[in-house]
């Protein structure tokens, strides 16, 4: 460092005792933390992290200014032994690089540029960037740029912005900006001091004024031009030749003061950025509220709001917060390199310890952000931030930086800090990128950190343990699993889950826009994973696992300890609780209160010792083993991690293997593996094989012991005899990691040793390995810790080494202020992390309360009793116990702060707990209902955790609410809040294998979307009821509901759920059944069907889930429709684009690619099992395509194309504002209950599957193929009608009802005005009949009835509707030509963006009409199957079909990706062409509108009814009655009449071909069922019966009447479809009895349909 005076000021000259600091922008005398020439005292605050201080501070910091050269960079001579081997080639290293000398001599150029940004930023209005020792990246006043712009001509522009959320509200802020005059931003008009604020107010102004261009209402459904006159803004837009593409068409009293601001804070090109809007657009709602840091989200509000909703406020004041809580982190990161300067390690030391503590509170404040509901200011809803803020942030061009995270200063100077070397990801290359564009100060001082001094570097050259040890805990805490970046990623996952579902595709760091799988928020966490580890790369070397997949593994264990004690702790004489010490002294580990211990036990010498013997491994201890791949590869990575650990290559050998590696108990898998080495030749391992509970309470000795006596020897040595011990490392697996809360606190810079305090877990061993005695054994991890004191000594050798690793809680951690009541709930051993918790707080002083509710089961269990009475008495804490077994109970006395001695019954918590009731509904209520908002904790067992919360329920109910749910609401706050926080821990237990069964269906009918309802998920093979669990989960409960009612075992081990104990043990609790895994099909073409009908049935869960967080929103959040007591034009926005996504793509994931994969394969499967084309079959995908383009369909386009004009008119809106509200509350109720309706027949569907394979082995694959493929067409007929009558349901509703409005007479006119303006005035005066369309035309109940009746009835009514139906040929046709390319070829094809801001601005550009990337995904890779199945299948089709060869060589994979789908709607695609002349003859004589003609009377059927409202759906709105169905009659066909119908043909068209029972020959099914001599007789008589016997159950609930599943595989394939397969002889009717099908709860009743198809079957049987 330069050499300056002792008494003066470089800055100001003064003298030391006089004057103020100019520096400080202070009256006092008080100098800028880490001023090296200052004389001026310092805050307690810059004195945290070791300024010096107090009368000889100044000559402190002045003898460190006057260091020479010398002293700095060659203090000592350097040693001999590295002079010795130096010759004149290399002698020259010993002295310093020219760099180090310039470095020195002008000191720390981190300092450097520090100190030149806080002389010139005062006064410049900080147009280099905020940059200062005292805030670090933040404005020094965050108010005084703000003030200053106020104080110019500018201040119209603030103004304007203060106004901002009402105008987008109202929809008028493109007219607002059109209105302000023009206002220079030079200098002559806007100062220094005004700067900042002056590009945030025209950045926001110009990028909203984009947002409401795009989303104006014409970018959804619009009938003729819409109704916004957009001329009207282009007199003013910056259209100019000269403009730049930022600012074109933005209004010039915008562009241009925007392009001068800009130009003055050097930024080449307008445009705005993420620091603009977060870190320098806030302002503070307590100036006083400073601890820790004023920058918290709950003392900040955005200053200048877009919409004003809590999900743009948090995602934007969490990223301000970060940057205020790392204002000490500035000056630390130069304290660090001044200390390498200086090679003072012991200083080094000190500030790399300061700095982890404020980046492991980063990860913290991002998970602020909440996605529960229950969380009040905390909630970012995520549908409303994807489809409001999400669009505004696009960047005025894709030039410019985009508004990300990665441009963020903070995390830019980690990187540099932390030593990144690499920037070739994705994300990597964009961080070079926003770097170029962050403000100069920021660059220089990250360009200073990174190329001088840099800190890995310097650390690794030590030898010093500590400060290994420490970089590896920041490490961990900035780009570990997890610290922030893993804390970033999971959060990122659950909050794009529920964003890409319903439109948006990808983070605002371009995550996830490039994605493959159709699943992008998967994308992103690949992206952001590959991120991670190209940060870990200096520390990780040979990374071969994603980050998710290092978690509950040995890679979390970095550090070596010893445990040096096991000690007693209650007077329990087996010493089952203990506290136990883990030497880490020089480790350089660092750990807090709530942190646990991640620990690799070692098993007993006995065990290891048992396989050894049993082996005959006795003498080979120490021999190191070959690591191959395969299941060695656990063990070569296990050796790697020990060599980087040691710092030498390290070796394995068979003592590690069966010390470290598993040995009990022992899996289904283990036991396989022993199995089969010795060739099923052990009894016992048969008998363990067969047991219904796994894991087996036993450890490879056990079992190895008892099978050697019973193998033969011959056996024993070919399995185990062999010299080469490869085997053993697959044998054996590498143990996992254990964790523990730690119990200890130090206030000391680094601890030496860390307590814990463990209870010894005891299982008894299989009586199949005892003979029926009882054995007991201590779990593995918990008897290494604490075994019996008896065992210590001989089972666990003295001080031997464990690995060891630290991990921090997100949610477990005391809270930031010192006055916050806490309360800990703790069961036995629970109490562990309390007492650091009371230490903590103890040793801190902090003044809040400190109250622990203890269950224990009696007192000589009672640990650190003799501590706790030491706090009670000095220390204030409160302590109230429960004894379950024993009456000798303590009973706190507040007056005397004692523990008294008394006599009581035992009770458990739960009881003390509502004792204290009122104390503790206090502590449980948040300040704004009135209670004390204390900070909760639970620690313990499951069994514990359940009798808290039903102690603290009780205890709300009787002194505060009148019902359980409402105190189930005040501790569902208190989780949303994050003042309710577990410690969850799990005692392994086995689990049986007779729970119940569930399947696939079931599991899809609960997906607890609507109020009261059941919500279940299934992960790996279980299933779990989560109902109850929603409200506390800390991700949010849209985060979970968003897998609900699907197979989320991905999601669990991309989130590393699967590896946390906590999780599992608490998702036990809620465990009901197996999930019914894939049937065994062994024909290939079923396991198709089902892969397929599967993944179908999971779009439209998936379809439902997310569809209903967006009605919710619609429907029951007033915040997005009103706003100042008036109408907000954000919720019109909202609900135009939703229902115009949906209309317009016609839910396209469930009917385009992956209907007509379905829809072509089942096709292929009816005729190829039949082995003819001849015949016709239901034309689903053109029924889908005419439902798109029907007249109804054409109206409820017509009314959402009304709402979309009412965006930008909001004086209209308002008029009619009961009306849109009601008719969004009924069209989205519609929405919902079609997609429940569709998903009850997928159901249905995945059902016969199930019941397919239960069928008897002796009937034919091809039959039982054929027979499920003509029940699957039907339901897909019935899912194609439900879509017609979703169109006649919504083309009915209208928000027009003026007699429900405030002021129905301007309502009145303002129809008739806009009926006379489109010309539907003097239409509506006269009736219209449209196309021969007849009132007695089915409507949707009628049809859905008619897909249930039997075939001739069916016939009766096609014949009398002519009911279009569609050849095989045709289909084939149709697909071939589908997938073609048309007008867009695969290259057109937009390739994935190269830069953030070219995702951004695409993503804004995206208007209503299009598919989300999620969608097209889908489509894309649907379309891919379909033509690998027609290209697997060519010879099959060209046999069954007259379609050319070049037609079905022309369809490629390429085609399907860049072909419309068929059966879109009309205006996406081209019309459907037929190029068969027969094909296009018998379309063009078919009606594509509904039938002319009623349907025939059917004998006892009643009508569907009509009613006016129905809850749910808006009143005056006429909607179809979901009634019930009436029962069918059986008829009964004879032989005779059957055999009649099938010689019976027809010339007028192609029949379908039916099934006959007499010849079991195809034949034409007759045209006209009187020709036949079809005669019906009574139910019962004679001997002849039908085939099958339909029964329909009437439901009052919202989806019709099922048909049931039996009459289809029975009947309707055979008569429906044509002749099956079976060359069988034939069958007489009168031998087959009736299959009756029933109902059970919730789907099909096996029994029952197994029963009534084994009839069939054998009357078949019969027959032959």
């Amino acid at each position: 460092m330069s050499v300056m005076g002792p008494a003066k000021c470089p800055i100001s000259g003064a003298a030391s005792s006089t004057g103020s600091c100019p520096a400080s922008r202070s009256a006092s005398r008080m100098g800028p933390r880490g001023c090296a020439f200052s004389g001026f005292s310092q805050s307690s605050a810059q004195a945290l992290y070791g300024a010096p201080q107090g009368p000889d501070a100044p000559q402190i910091l002045q003898a460190r200014e006057t260091k020479t050269l010398v002293h700095l960079l060659l203090p000592t001579a350097p040693p001999k032994e590295k002079t010795a081997a130096l010759t004149l080639k290399t002698v020259d290293s010993l002295t310093p690089s020219p760099d180090s000398v310039l470095a020195a001599a002008l000191g720390s150029p981190a300092r450097r540029v520090l100190q030149r940004a806080e002389t010139v930023g005062p006064t410049t209005g900080w147009r280099d960037g905020y940059l200062s020792s005292t805030h670090g990246f933040c404005p020094p006043d965050p108010s005084a740029s703000p003030i200053a712009l106020a104080m110019s001509p500018g201040r119209v522009w603030s103004d304007l912005c203060n106004r901002m959320p009402g105008l987008v509200g109202r929809g008028k802020i493109r007219e607002a900006i059109l209105q302000l005059p023009m206002v220079s931003g030079g200098p002559e008009t806007i100062p220094d001091s005004a700067l900042w604020a002056a590009t945030v107010c025209l950045g926001i102004l110009a990028s909203v004024y984009r947002y409401e261009e795009r989303n104006d209402g014409t970018e959804g459904i619009v009938v003729g031009s819409g109704n916004v006159d957009r001329n009207m803004f282009l007199n003013a837009a910056g259209d100019a030749e000269d403009e730049e593409l930022e600012t074109k068409g933005i209004p010039r009293n915008i562009a241009i003061p925007l392009r001068a601001v800009c130009t003055r804070m050097g930024r080449p090109l307008p445009h705005l950025t993420q620091y603009d809007v977060s870190i320098y657009n806030f302002k503070l709602r307590d100036q006083t509220s400073v601890y820790p840091y004023p920058q918290r989200a709950e003392n900040m509000d955005l200053r200048w709001p877009v919409f004003n909703d809590r999900a743009e406020a948090m995602f934007l004041l969490c990223m301000a917060e970060v940057h205020g809580a790392f204002t000490s982190g500035v000056e630390l990161v130069v304290r660090c390199q001044e200390a390498i300067m200086e090679k003072d390690n012991e200083a080094l030391l000190e500030h790399l310890v300061a700095l982890k503590m404020i980046v492991d509170q980063l990860g913290p404040i991002f998970h602020k952000i909440s996605v529960n509901p229950s969380s009040g200011e905390l909630f970012a809803n995520p549908v409303e931030w994807g489809q409001r803020y999400a669009k505004f942030s696009a960047p005025l061009s894709n030039r410019v930086p985009a508004l990300s995270g990665l441009a963020l200063p903070l995390f830019q100077l980690l990187d540099a800090f932390m030593g990144r070397q690499k920037y070739d990801t994705f994300l990597g290359l964009e961080a070079l990128h926003l770097r170029a564009w962050l403000p100069l100060n920021h660059r220089a001082f990250i360009t200073a950190v990174e190329k001088f001094y840099p800190m890995p570097e310097y650390v690794k050259s030590t030898n010093d343990s500590r400060l290994h040890g420490v970089l590896e805990g920041l490490v961990e805490s900035y780009m570990g699993e997890r610290g922030f970046m893993g804390t970033h990623r999971y959060k990122v996952y659950g909050f794009l889950e529920v964003v890409a579902k319903t439109g948006r595709t990808e983070t605002n760091g371009g995550a996830g826009s490039a994605d493959s799988e159709g699943r992008p928020w998967e994308e992103v966490h690949k992206t952001l994973s590959d991120s991670m580890i190209e940060r870990l790369e200096p520390y990780r070397k040979n990374i071969t696992l994603k980050p998710h997949e290092m978690r509950g593994c040995f890679e979390e264990c970095r550090f070596r300890g010893k445990v040096t004690a096991r000690e007693w702790i209650d007077t329990d004489e087996d010493r089952n609780t203990a506290k136990v010490s883990i030497g880490i002294n020089d480790s350089g580990v660092t750990f807090g209160p709530g942190d646990r211990l991640t620990i690799m036990p070692l098993n007993s010498l006995s065990e290891a010792g048992k396989v050894a013997d049993a082996l005959g491994l006795v003498e080979r201890l120490d021999e190191a083993l070959r690591l191959g791949n395969g299941s060695a590869s656990d063990w070569k990575r296990f050796r790697t991690h020990l060599s980087g650990i040691e710092g030498r290559d390290v070796q394995i050998t068979v003592r590690d293997v069966l010390r470290r590696g598993k040995l009990q108990p022992m899996t289904k898998e283990m036991v396989m593996k022993v199995h089969i080495l010795l060739r099923g030749s052990s009894s016992t391992l048969l008998k363990l094989l067969s047991s219904e509970e796994w894991p087996v309470v036993a450890s490879l000795g056990d079992i190895l012991g008892v099978a050697k006596k019973e193998v033969d020897e011959v056996v024993w040595e070919a399995a185990f005899g062999n010299q080469d011990l490869d085997w053993l490392s697959k044998l054996i697996p590498v143990e996992v990691p254990r964790t523990y809360s730690i119990s200890s606190f130090e206030k000391g810079l680094l601890p030496d040793v860390i307590e814990l305090t463990v209870s010894r877990a005891e299982h008894r061993l299989s009586p199949l390995l005892t003979g029926g005695k009882e054995v007991i054994r201590a779990g593995i991890s918990s008897g290494f810790l604490n075994p019996r004191p008896s065992f210590e000594q001989a089972e666990y050798g003295a001080d031997e080494d464990v690995l060891i690793g630290i991990s921090r809680p997100l949610n477990f951690a005391l809270p930031i202020s010192p006055a916050a009541p806490v309360v800990m709930f703790a069961g036995g051993s629970g109490i562990a992390p309390f007492r650091s918790f009371w230490r903590a707080r103890i040793s801190g002083g902090a003044i809040g309360r400190n109250i622990l509710f203890l269950g224990i089961q009696s007192r000589k269990k009672f640990s650190y009793e003799d501590e706790l009475r030491d706090a009670v008495a000095y220390d204030g804490l409160e302590l109230h116990t429960a004894f379950s077994r024993d009456r000798k109970a303590l009973i706190y006395d507040p007056s005397t702060r004692t523990l008294v001695e008394a006599d009581r019954e035992p009770r458990y918590l739960d009881t003390t707990i509502l004792e204290q009731g009122s104390m503790v509904t206090d502590l449980v209520m948040s300040t704004k209902q009135g209670g004390l908002g204390g900070y909760l904790y639970i620690c313990g067992s499951v069994s514990v955790y359940e009798t808290v919360i039903a102690g603290i329920t009780r205890a709300i109910y009787k002194h505060r609410t009148g019902s359980k749910s409402a105190a189930d609401d005040i501790i569902a706050t208190a989780f949303a809040e994050r003042r309710f926080m577990l410690d969850i821990f799990m005692t392994p237990q086995a689990m049986s294998f007779k729970q119940p069964v569930i399947s696939v269906s079931q599991l899809a009918r609960h997906t607890g979307h609507r109020d009261g309802s059941k919500t279940w998920i299934g992960v790996h093979g279980s299933v779990y009821d989560i109902t109850d669990f929603l409200p506390i989960h800390p991700g949010g409960s849209l985060i979970v509901q968003a897998s609900a009612g699907l197979d989320a075992s991905k999601t669990f081990d991309d989130l590393a759920h699967t590896s946390n104990p906590e999780v599992m043990s608490l998702l036990s609790k809620y465990f009901i059944g197996h999930l019914a895994p894939k049937p065994a099909f062994s024909a290939p073409e079923l396991g198709s069907l089902y892969d397929g009908w599967y993944d179908y049935l999971r779009t439209c869960v998936e379809s439902i889930t997310t569809l209903s967080f967006e009605v919710k929103s619609i429907c029951k959040d007033t915040h997005i429709w009103f706003s100042g007591g008036l109408l907000n034009m954000g919720g019109v926005r909202k609900f135009y684009q939703f229902q115009s996504r949906l209309i317009q793509n016609g839910f396209s994931t469930l009917f385009g690619s992956k209907l007509q994969e379905l829809f072509v394969k089942l096709t292929f499967t009816l005729v190829d099992t039949r082995g003819r084309s001849e015949g016709v079959l239901p034309d689903v995908m053109g029924r889908i395509s005419r439902a798109g383009s029907s007249v109804a369909a054409g109206k409820a386009k017509k009314e959402i194309a009304a709402v979309g004009e009412l965006v930008c008119a909001s004086t209209t809106a308002q008029t009619f504002e009961k009306g849109l509200m009601g008719y969004a509350r009924g069209i989205c109720e519609a929405d919902v209950r079609f997609l429940e309706g569709v998903r009850e027949e997928i159901c249905h569907g995945m059902d016969a599957f199930e019941l397919i394979q239960s069928m008897k082995s002796s009937t034919l694959e091809k039959q039982r193929l054929f027979k499920l493929a003509g029940f699957l067409m039907s339901i897909l007929e019935r899912i194609a009608v439900r879509l017609e009558g979703f169109y006649n349901e919504i083309g009915e509703m209208s928000m027009y009802h003026p007699e429900m409005e405030s002021n129905p007479a301007r309502a009145r006119w303002a129809v008739v005005r806009r009926r006379v303006r489109d010309g539907s005035f003097f239409v509506l005066a006269r009736d219209v009949e449209l196309d021969g369309q007849h009132s007695e035309s089915l409507d949707f109940d009628q049809q859905l009835e008619m897909l249930s009746q039997p075939y001739e009835i069916q016939q009766r009514h096609q014949r009398a509707t002519k009911r279009q139906s569609i050849s095989f040929e045709s289909i084939m046709a149709q697909a071939t030509r589908d997938f073609q390319p048309r007008e867009q070829r695969i290259e057109d094809f937009p390739s994935p963006p190269k830069r953030l801001a070219e995702a951004h601005a695409a993503r804004a550009n995206i208007n209503n009409t299009q598919q989300s990337s999620y969608d097209q995904l889908q489509d894309s890779k649907a379309a891919n199957r379909i033509s690998q199945f027609m290209q697997s299948n060519l010879k099959a089709i060209r046999r069954l079909s007259r379609i050319t060869t070049d037609q079905i060589n022309s369809f490629t994979p390429q085609h399907a990706i860049a072909a419309p789908i068929y059966g879109a709607p009309s205006g996406s695609i081209k019309q459907i062409q037929y190029s068969s002349p027969a094909f296009r003859q018998r379309a063009e004589s078919s009606p594509s509108k509904p039938p002319t003609q009623p349907l025939p009377p059917l004998p006892t059927h009643e009508k569907s009814q009509s009613i006016s409202h129905q809850p749910g759906l808006w009143p005056g709105v006429q909607h179809k009655k979901k009634a019930s169905l009436p029962k069918i009659p059986t008829y009964h066909t004879s032989p005779v009449a059957a055999s009649q119908a099938s010689s019976a043909t027809s010339t007028a068209s192609p029949s379908p071909l039916r099934y006959d029972s007499l010849s079991r020959n195809p034949s034409s099914a007759s045209s006209d069922s009187s020709q036949g001599g079809e005669r019906r007789v009574p139910r019962g008589g004679g001997r002849d019966r039908s085939l099958a016997r339909m029964t329909m159950t009437s439901q009052a609930s919202d989806t019709v009447s099922e048909m049931r599943f039996t009459n289809h595989i029975n009947m309707l394939p055979q008569e429906r479809y044509a002749a099956g397969p079976s060359r069988e002889s034939s069958v007489d009717r009168g031998r087959m009895g009736r299959v009756r099908q029933e109902d059970g709860e919730g789907g099909l009743s096996r029994k029952g349909s197994l029963r009534g198809l084994d009839r069939a079957m054998e009357a078949l049987r019969g027959a032959r």
